[in-house]
């Protein structure tokens, strides 16, 4: 049980939870209303006549791409199932529409809870939260499509027998599993592929290629809050990242990335027990927001001060 607020110390935040079966439950109820809504917006964006309605379908379509990512998320840290070997099985499905290799992410994403607050940080979608918060920086990385084109590069690495992890040493089992996920990208390519070749390109346009015009910059807006104007000159996970209180909808939709603090704190708890901790990360931490538009305010008025002040990355 969590202690009081009043009563409870910055330390308690760290406390491990043992996943229970009622955790993994929650879950598989996570999994399959995230798939369910996919499927409505399947169905209305092939099967519906009229363009708001399909255009609505399309929405739905690229929101569950991004929020299958931070379902995936949750599989890298093993706080889903409890056998081990169900979190890939479950994870390498919800990171295929965006082309992100559970293996892959995994490894980068555990060095990066491993090193915030240092110089070897690096999150596996490339946003430096250490960067000046300028209008530009934000345009580019909401519209990064770019790391669409290195997930193909590495699916063409693996399939030679060139890629190579190139932020650090990860074991050959690692290595293989990687290689084996990017080998497995191909197959969805190759079927968009074959469809369009055989006149049915319009099923991978309203089921892919658009969806992702709606998922890369919402996944950009989900991530951003995590570290950006924190501390990042210390390893202080109360000082150098950012929980945000929000409603039910953003707890779910973000599956908890809200509770930021709370699971730099601890990895390992289910996610669905962060709630719990969040007033003891009220009471202690040095940046927190009450709601994400209160959050993108903030951000707002910082870019539009840095503009006003000419200040520039350079500087």
């Amino acid at each position: 049980m969590t202690p009081d607020a009043s009563t409870a110390s910055p330390e308690d935040l760290f406390r491990r939870a043992k996943l229970t079966a009622a955790d993994e439950r929650i879950f598989i109820v996570k999994l399959v209303f995230a798939y369910g809504i996919w499927a409505i917006g399947v169905t209305l964006a092939l099967f519906v006549g009229a363009w708001p309605i399909r255009l609505l379908g399309v929405v739905l379509i690229g929101a569950m791409y991004c929020h299958w990512l931070e379902l995936q998320h949750q599989c890298l840290h093993h706080s889903a199932f409890r056998r081990a070997r169900l979190h890939r099985l479950a994870g390498v499905p919800l990171g295929v529409p965006m082309l992100v290799s559970y293996s892959h992410y995994r490894v980068r994403h555990l060095q990066h809870h491993r090193y915030l607050g240092t110089d070897q940080d690096s999150e596996f979608f490339g946003f430096d939260s250490r960067q000046l918060v300028t209008w530009p920086a934000l345009i580019r990385e909401a519209l990064a499509f770019g790391r669409l084109i290195g997930s193909m590069a590495d699916i063409v690495r693996c399939w030679r027998g060139t890629w190579s992890y190139d932020m650090g040493q990860i074991s050959k089992d690692r290595e293989r599993d990687v290689e084996a996920e990017y080998k497995l990208f191909a197959l969805p390519l190759l079927g968009a592929a074959v469809l369009v070749v055989l006149g049915h390109g319009d099923l991978v346009l309203w089921v892919w290629l658009l969806p992702l015009l709606i998922a890369v910059p919402l996944h950009f807006l989900v991530e951003l809050p995590e570290h950006i104007m924190c501390d990042n000159s210390t390893t202080n996970v109360l000082s150098n990242t950012r929980s945000i209180t929000g409603s039910w909808f953003s707890t779910w939709y973000t599956n908890g990335n809200n509770l930021h603090i709370e699971h730099h704190a601890a990895m390992v708890v289910p996610i669905n027990r962060l709630r719990d901790r969040h007033d003891i990360t009220l009471a202690f931490a040095a940046h927190t927001s009450p709601s994400y538009p209160t959050f993108f305010r903030a951000i707002a008025r910082e870019a539009s001060d840095n503009a006003r002040a000419g200040r520039s990355p350079k500087q």
